[in-house]
Parts: C-alpha cells; sequence; structure tokens
C-alpha cells in the first residue's frame, strides 16, 4: 500500500508531502487545479518516461519520493528479494529528472534502470483512467485475473513445475540427437584419445614424484661430491676436522671452568655443538651410501616426462589434469556408446511427461472456461449500472498450437468487450473511449478484487462523460473497492467525492507572477463545503450545504471506514 508520497519542483509544486490511508481517498478541485498532477507524478516514480518539461520553472531538477508498506504483498517482496533490495516489508521508491532532461531511479536507496522501477511498479500500484498505464490491456494480466478469479494457483504451480521437466528432457534430448549426426568420428576420436591416456596410465601425484626423482638423479654427481667434502671437513679430516677442534677447545673450557664458573654456559653450547656436528656427520654418511648413479632409471624418468608434457601439449592442459580428462573422455565414451538406449528411455520420459502436460493444461482450460463464464457474466451486470446499459463483456480463450506447450497453459485469454448494441464484441485494447475503457476495468476490478495482488489503484477521472444517478453508482462501486483495496480517485463529480472515506482538495494559488498547487486534508466542515461547492458552482446557498451534508451522510452508511481518518498534507510556497 502506498503511504506516503513526496514531490518537489514538478511541474507547478514546489513541495507537496502526503501521507495516504487504506480506503478510498478522493482528490477534487477547481478545473485547471492540477488534480491529476499526483497522479502523473506517480507514474514517473513507477517507472514513466520523461522530460525536462516537468521540471519547475527556475529549478535545478524535480524529485518523487514514494513509500510503500509490502509486507502483506508476496509478489513484491518475491521480487525485491530476488534482486537483493528488500528491506523489512517497506519499499522506497525514488525519481529525479533534471532540468537538462537527465533521470535517475532509486529502489531502497540503489540506484535502479528505468525498467526495474517499471516492474516493481507493476506489482505495487495499477494506474486507470490512461491507456499508458492499464495493466489490464496486457494479455498476461487478463490471464493472471482470470485464473486468479478461479482460483489456479495450484494447478498453475504443478503445471510450471511439469512444463520445467519438459523443457529440460527436451533439451538433453536434442543434444544426443544433434550429437548422433558426427556419432562414429566422435567415438573414433574418444575411443583414440582415451586409449593413448589409458596406456600412458599416469597416477593422480605422479608427475611431480617423476620432477623430483628426476631433479635428484641429473644432480647425483654433484650431490655425491659434496656430501663426501663436507664430511670430510667435519669428520674425516686427520687434521683440523671440526669435531676434532671443537673437542680440543672443548675440554681446554672445562679446565678453566674450574677456576670461573662463569664459563658454564660457554661450556654447555660447546658441548651442544659438538653433538649437533656428530649427528650431522652421520646423517651425511648415511645420506652418502643412499646415493646412487642409475642413468637407465634417469633416462627412462627423462622418457616418461616427455610422453606426458607431448599429451598435456596436445590437450592444451597442465600435465597434472590428464587423468581428470581420462575420466572425462571416458564418461563422454560411455554416453555416446550408450545413447541409442539413452534416446529410447529419453523419448519414453518425454512423451510421459508431454502427457501429464496435457492432462494438466486440459484441467486448467476446463477451469478457465467455467470461470470466464462466471466472470464475464458478473463483469456485464457490473458494467451495465456504469452508464453502459448495453455493454456485452466476454472471455474468449485461444488455443495454442498442439505442441506450442507454455508455463501458463495452451490458451490465451483474452478480454472483449461490446459498449453499442449491436456491435460484435472487440479486444479490449480497441475499446475507443478512455471513459468507457476506464468504467469498463473499474467493473472488473471491483468483481476480481478479492483475488486481486495489487493493494493500491489509482482512478484518474473515471467519472468523465456521466453524472446523476450513474455518477453515484460509480463512486459506490469505488467505495465498495475501498473496503479491501487503497483506492484513490481524482474526481469532478460531487456524487463520487461524497462517497470517499479521506478527501483531498487540490488548490492552485498565484501570487506576485509566482504559481503554485498544493494539496490539503479535508476535515468534516471543510469537505461539507467543498460538496457544496461542485453541487452548486459560485453561489453556495444553504440548501445547497444541507444537500451536501445529506450526500455525506448517506455514504457513511454504505459501509466502515478502513484505517485511520484522513491523510496528512504540508504545502510550501515557491515561485513559477
Amino acid at each position: 500500500m502506498l503511504t506516503h508520497i513526496e514531490i518537489r519542483d514538478f511541474t507547478i509544486i514546489d513541495h507537496l508531502d502526503l501521507e495516504l490511508n487504506h480506503g478510498m481517498t478522493v482528490l477534487t478541485g477547481e478545473t485547471g487545479a492540477g488534480k491529476s498532477i499526483l497522479v502523473d507524478a506517480l507514474g514517473l516514480v513507477l517507472g514513466d518516461r520523461a522530460d525536462s518539461g516537468v521540471v519547475r520553472h527556475g529549478c535545478e531538477r524535480a524529485e518523487i519520493n514514494a513509500a510503500f508498506d509490502v509486507s502483506g504483498m508476496a509478489a513484491a517482496q518475491a521480487w525485491l528479494a530476488e534482486h537483493e533490495l528488500d528491506a523489512d516489508g517497506e519499499c522506497l521508491l525514488r525519481r529525479t529528472i533534471t532540468v537538462e532532461g537527465r533521470s535517475k531511479g532509486y529502489i531502497n536507496g540503489r540506484a535502479a534502470p528505468l525498467q526495474m522501477l517499471q516492474e516493481l511498479g507493476e506489482k505495487l500500484v495499477d494506474i486507470h483512467g490512461q491507456n499508458e498505464h492499464q495493466s489490464l490491456l496486457k494479455s498476461d494480466v487478463q490471464r493472471q485475473l482470470l485464473d486468479d478469479y478461479a482460483g489456479h494457483t495450484a494447478l498453475l504451480a504443478a503445471l510450471e513445475k511439469t512444463y520445467k521437466q519438459w523443457k529440460s528432457s527436451g533439451a538433453e534430448l536434442e543434444t544426443l540427437r544433434r550429437a548422433a549426426h558426427d556419432r562414429e568420428s566422435r567415438l573414433e576420436l574418444l575411443r583414440y584419445q582415451a586409449g593413448e591416456l589409458e596406456a600412458l596410465d599416469l597416477g593422480e601425484q605422479e608427475v611431480s614424484a617423476l620432477e623430483e626423482e628426476h631433479a635428484r638423479l641429473a644432480n647425483a654427481g654433484r650431490l655425491l661430491e659434496t656430501c663426501q667434502s663436507a664430511l670430510h671437513s667435519l669428520y674425516e679430516s686427520d687434521e683440523g676436522a671440526v669435531l676434532t677442534l671443537l673437542d680440543k677447545v672443548l675440554g681446554e673450557i672445562e679446565q678453566l671452568r674450574a677456576i670461573d664458573n662463569r664459563l658454564a654456559a660457554a661450556c654447555d653450547l660447546l658441548n651442544n655443538a659438538l653433538i649437533q656436528t656428530g649427528e650431522c656427520a652421520n646423517e651425511l654418511r648415511h645420506y652418502r651410501e643412499s646415493l646412487e648413479l642409475d642413468p637407465e632409471r634417469l633416462q627412462w624418468i627423462e622418457q616418461r616426462l616427455d610422453t606426458i608434457h607431448q599429451l598435456a601439449r596436445k590437450h592444451r592442459i597442465p600435465p597434472g589434469e590428464l587423468p581428470a580428462l581420462l575420466a572425462r573422455l571416458s564418461d563422454e565414451l560411455a554416453a555416446i556408446e550408450h545413447s541409442d538406449a539413452r534416446l529410447g528411455q529419453l523419448q519414453n520420459e518425454l512423451d510421459q511427461i508431454a502427457l501429464a502436460y496435457r492432462e494438466q493444461a486440459r484441467a486448467l482450460g476446463e477451469g478457465r472456461s467455467r470461470a470466464a463464464g462466471d466472470l464475464a457474466t458478473r463483469v456485464t451486470t457490473a458494467m451495465q449500472p456504469l452508464g453502459l446499459p448495453n455493454a456485452r463483456f466476454e472471455i474468449a480463450l485461444h488455443p495454442l498450437d498442439d505442441e506450442r506447450f507454455s508455463p501458463t497453459g495452451m490458451e490465451r485469454v483474452e478480454f472483449l468487450v461490446s459498449t453499442n448494441p449491436g456491435q460484435p464484441v472487440k479486444p479490449l485494447h480497441k475499446v475507443a473511449s478512455g471513459g468507457e475503457l476506464s468504467r469498463i476495468s473499474l467493473a472488473i476490478q471491483v468483481i476480481t478484487a478479492h483475488s486481486s495482488h495489487i493493494p493500491s489503484l489509482i482512478f484518474d477521472e473515471v467519472d468523465t462523460g456521466i453524472g446523476g444517478g450513474v455518477a453515484e453508482t460509480v463512486g459506490r462501486q469505488l467505495r465498495a473497492l475501498g473496503e479491501s483495496h487503497q483506492v484513490l480517485c481524482v474526481t469532478h463529480l460531487p456524487q463520487v467525492a461524497a462517497l470517499g472515506h479521506h478527501h483531498l482538495h487540490v488548490s492552485k494559488q498565484t501570487q506576485h507572477n509566482s504559481t503554485t498547487t498544493g494539496i490539503r486534508r479535508l476535515d468534516d466542515s471543510a469537505r461539507n463545503e467543498e460538496i457544496a461547492r461542485m453541487l452548486g458552482g459560485v453561489e453556495i446557498t444553504e440548501q445547497t450545504r444541507a444537500h451536501a451534508r445529506e450526500m455525506i451522510g448517506r455514504a457513511g452508511t454504505s459501509g466502515k471506514t478502513p484505517g485511520p481518518a484522513g491523510a496528512k498534507a504540508r504545502r510550501k510556497t515557491g515561485s513559477v
């Protein structure tokens, strides 16, 4: 539900701040006061295109902010979560348009392209009265309205699941069929490549082990020579061996320790050095004995590494990935060798899934057919008191091609209408009169209100071209819709205005060559005066005021007032 809208420097509005409630809110005012400006601004924040002409004269940019409570709106919450824009049940939209014509949009503080604003906007608000805002003209929306009315949520979910299975199996089958065209050549190549890798019989860690052994064998002579020289210096030299020198020095220092015990630490260190040097000599001796020169082993390793690297270069992968490649090639080879059996199995699965889909789609189509007749009758009945006494509403179900599966069934839903006797029904989008289209939409919305997913409905001048009893009927339809939805209605008829739960007044002021438009909430007294003005024109008499009170009083008996009464409004003056 729309809870708040703030507008700055938009056309002739300098600053407007509105808090809106549940129920039916009417906007009234003199002709030319700018009653539809609020609707236009809301359309922009919901993704309508704009140009620099909407920026108030003398200002740098226009800005519109709108806040929505989406805590009870599953579709909007799912969309926000999918795009990682959810914010604990609240949705904040912002749109700016500069005097140069640049436009920016934001959702919950994050920049968003126009398309995202439009997608989200369709889940938040439905604007009636101007064809470019009419979601009801879209085929998908018409189908959704019918399915919601018929209670097809579970059936549609099951059908969509079956459709996804059919698509997945169909894609796999098509892949196998394409592969069958070059099956033999692919089999020959795979067998050759897999045979090479199998003959190589490369272990998982063999490459690193071979490279380590190769480095050791290739440098065996140097390792042996250096090891022998170190061992000679440490232990085997007759004169000047490190161990002999350390032992001599330790003995001399030990004698002096008896004189000065402060040499004890030095003695301990020398003793440790003597022990460590001895252990090092033993380790070098064992290492020298383990070294061996093996030219044949070295040659074999070099040849094997060369073969491994050649195959790795051939397949353009690191040598260590050759075992994994063999596993992949073997899997593909097995799949192709058994593809004939898999093709038959998959085709059988696809036939079974298609059969299940057709059964589900048939049940869905039958449900739509039953609901279409009932909904058409009820909408026809609801349209006739709205100044369309000869109107007729029908719903056509156009079958799709038998093989043309879709996630929403096998028929296209189309709303048809005839507003004149003797004329055939035509698609809703071809209805010539905007006023007629608005009233038809109103009738449909009232009938389907219990299943509508969009909580905020805006009707801009839906009462154009009607009056008297028809106007009151329109007002009562809107009020009834306001019992379960938020309804914002721009109207010039007192019969409609008197039936609102809340009343906002739009006025234009001109002062010192400056024109501003503002909106204020009307209390009971001011509301009575406004209805009287709408009834009586320039001269308002006591009789007119009494009539206005009577109309408002009758409206109060037509249903309870949803939510807190009224709406708050604040206006700041500015210049044009």
